[in-house]
């Protein structure tokens, strides 16, 4: 919903707004926030609240390190699990430098400009999350464990899934929050759990991101469990992904989507750091189902991009690479400017993969590029890209090297 700012001021004193906090986003993916009282809601809006970036892992150092924050009206939502008398709002917010300056390590600003670029260009991205995570228990410390909460396979029905009522709470949540998910079920690991989102433009689903994240933590902590969703919490088990879905479309061209997947398929060994940050992200690609070559079908989910069965609007491709721990603004940053290098260099599809390459023998797979294998091969990458070099600041770059 669009809010101006004195429609966001009037909502605090019509809804008894005590606390509103500002969050944002660390270049790791990581959410941040501060809390102010709704009276100091003037000040921020005029001027910003100041933070301390030398603080924060990837912000900088020591030297000129106020930074300050600018909330976005336009997320403006009421924590529900907050109290309902003394309620607690929570805004997105922009980063500049004390002179109004741009801070380049603001990775939602990186996104919105992805997007104007696109727009600019005649060209409407939206993307769908799906995102997986464990349910582990707590030990008598309330500190997590690796005993999943329950043995369930996928989509299997309670009494074997314990998270239905969970998944149930976090949607319900969600709900209240604006944020409508598409579906959710039982994952194929033990205590693994997945609930898909609408589609809707690249800021917002990047932000409903970040929020999702935030509630399942929430929820899980509510009833006495740990929510987890790094690549691979448990050896030889399934690894979490975060499968994004993304389409385009022009008011000048019938059909872009051959050309945007050629795009991100073409640049997506150059992306791999980004859309996989960890150790552990290696260890999930290439197993249970999460790719390992840059392919792409509609006939198996061995493929680092898939096309569901899907007509209309629903049409779509999932690229399959990525998981959790990636920075969202980044990474829909990345598949857009991706897309666009496919649209305008008019690049054709390779290869179609209608086979299952975890099965497929060697000669098979020789046709295809591999993803790096660990997480310093895809920096490595990434450094050398001149397509990496310029669309992301240079200032986010030298946290890799």
């Amino acid at each position: 919903m669009k809010y101006t700012k004195d429609e966001v001021m009037q909502f605090c004193v019509e809804e008894d707004v005590k606390f509103v906090r500002l969050a944002f986003c660390d270049v790791f993916g990581r959410q941040k926030n501060i809390s102010i009282l709704a009276d100091e809601l003037p000040r921020a809006f005029e001027y910003g609240i100041t933070i301390d970036g030398s603080a924060i892992s990837g912000f900088g150092g020591e030297v000129h390190s106020d930074l300050l924050l600018h909330p976005d009206c336009d997320t403006l939502c009421v924590l529900p699990w907050r109290p309902e008398h003394g309620k607690v709002v929570r805004m997105y917010c922009s980063i500049t430098y004390p002179d109004s300056r741009p801070f380049e390590c603001d990775t939602r600003a990186v996104l919105i400009k992805a997007v104007k670029e696109a727009e600019k260009a005649g060209y409407d991205f939206r993307f769908g999350a799906e995102q997986e995570f464990y349910l582990f228990k707590l030990d008598e410390n309330d500190e997590p464990t690796d005993i999943p909460y329950d043995n369930a396979t996928y989509m299997d029905l309670a009494p074997q899934d314990r998270g239905e009522n969970i998944r149930r709470e976090i949607c319900l949540t969600l709900e209240q929050m604006g944020i409508k998910p598409e579906s959710s079920h039982h994952e194929e690991g033990p205590g693994q759990n997945e609930i898909d989102f609408r589609y809707s433009d690249p800021l917002t689903a990047a932000d409903n991101v970040m929020t999702f994240q935030t509630v399942v933590n929430t929820v899980a902590k509510r009833n006495g469990l740990y929510a987890d969703f790094t690549a691979k919490p448990l050896e030889n088990l399934p690894g979490n992904g975060f499968h994004i879905n993304f389409s385009v479309s022009s008011q000048r061209e019938s059909n872009v989507m051959p050309y945007t997947i050629a795009g991100v398929l073409d640049k997506a060994v150059d992306m791999t750091a980004f859309l996989n940050p960890t150790e552990k992200s290696y260890e999930r690609l290439g197993n249970n189902k999460a790719p390992k070559y840059v392919s792409w079908s509609s006939e198996n989910r061995s493929q680092l991009v898939r096309i569901p069965a899907a007509y209309g609007e629903y049409k779509r491709a999932e690229l399959r690479s990525p998981d959790p721990t990636v920075n969202p603004y980044i990474g829909f940053a990345l598949i857009i400017y991706a897309g666009l290098y496919g649209i305008e260099n008019r690049l054709e599809l390779p290869y179609v993969a209608d086979f299952n390459l975890f099965t497929a023998n060697e000669e098979q797979l020789a046709k295809f590029k591999k993803l790096p294998s660990t997480l310093g091969e895809a920096r490595n990458i990434a450094l050398q890209s001149e397509f990496i070099k310029k669309h992301i600041p240079e200032k986010i770059l030298e946290i890799l090297k």
